[in-house]
């Protein structure tokens, strides 16, 4: 008889590959997953001790239908096999502090430092379990807050504008008369200038493309709230560029905090005091000037690898599937 190469094509011929079968098989029977340790409970949580590092992340994802989960993470991994410490259902902090304590107390204790976002529970939780851990907050986090605020200002504007305009029109109809916007000299209406400046209100100004200079002139000439209120946003973010000690950026945050105090604006002064109730673990940032942008590059990874998957119909399965590729 000839040796003859079969084709995957002649193959197909005589088998035929049902999809959802072969993902039974490999689930029932390939997988290993009936004898998963972790299959139990899974769904609630998990925990890999062993990848315990000096240095941590935590944070939280949405699995499906926004279930959120919190995600504690070893930084060492970067992203990689190893990367999964603990996942655990919801974000109340007494359970995930009662997850935590499964691990060792001598690992808890190894632990140097876990960054986070602005979270009470997450903050609880950290204290509670890695006693000898500086507890630093993500400065990305803190400036999104002064980001947050001036976007808050420049809406207050835009919905001004829309009112002005609509009560333009309305009385244009009633005087029967053409309604003619005010045209600015880059060509903007004013709703439009406020719409368009958004984007630019999130960059630093020596970034700004000479189209965008010519419209934050415009906005900060006829709105000066807003322009201050850009100028404490990027003060804030060169607070954590500058600086390169606690003390020097405990100087520089008290100076920004007097100028809120006194600018009157009302969003940043509620930034201000949520700074002030967490100065010690926002300064930690400049012991190692770590940021929770492992935790974040993660949380993309899963969300990346829950699109490949279609969504998440079996939460214990895909648990099973993140770990053998994470943990």
């Amino acid at each position: 008889m000839d040796n003859h190469p079969i084709s995957c094509y002649h193959l197909g011929q005589y088998f035929q590959i049902d999809g959802k079968q072969l993902q039974e098989q490999y689930k029932e029977h390939i997988s290993e997953y009936d004898s998963w340790e972790q299959k139990s409970h899974a769904d609630e949580w998990m925990l890999f001790s062993k990848n315990v590092s000096t240095r941590l992340s935590i944070d939280e994802t949405a699995l499906s239908n926004g279930e959120l989960y919190t995600i504690v993470t070893n930084k060492e991994a970067r992203g990689r096999k190893g990367a999964i410490v603990a996942m655990i259902k919801g974000t109340v902090a007494e359970d995930i502090i009662t997850v935590l304590k499964k691990i060792p107390e001598r690992l808890r204790k190894t632990v140097q430092e876990v960054t986070m976002d602005m979270a009470a529970n997450m903050q609880l939780a950290v204290k509670r379990c890695f006693v000898n851990a500086h507890r630093v907050i993500d400065r990305f986090h803190v400036q999104k807050l002064a980001y947050d605020a001036v976007q808050e200002a420049r809406i207050k504007y835009r919905w001004e504008a829309l009112d002005q305009e609509n009560e333009a029109i309305a009385s244009a109809k009633k005087n029967k008369i053409s309604y003619q916007p005010e045209v600015l000299s880059n060509g903007d209406t004013l709703k439009q200038l406020l719409a368009r400046s958004r984007y630019l209100l999130f960059k630093h100004h020596i970034k700004w493309t000479e189209v965008q200079k010519r419209r934050a002139e415009l906005l900060f000439e006829r709105y000066p709230e807003l322009n201050r209120a850009y100028d404490l946003s990027i003060r804030l973010g060169n607070i954590f560029k500058v600086c390169k000690s606690k003390e020097h950026a405990f100087k520089h945050l008290a100076l920004w905090y007097n100028d809120v105090e006194s600018s009157g604006i009302e969003a940043f002064r509620t930034v201000a005091r949520s700074v002030q109730s967490h100065y010690l673990s926002i300064l930690n940032f400049f012991i190692n000037r770590s940021t929770n942008a492992s935790a974040e590059s993660f949380n993309a990874k899963v969300k990346a690898f829950r699109a490949t998957s279609r969504g998440v119909r079996d939460v214990k399965f895909f648990l099973f599937r993140l770990s053998k590729i994470y943990a």
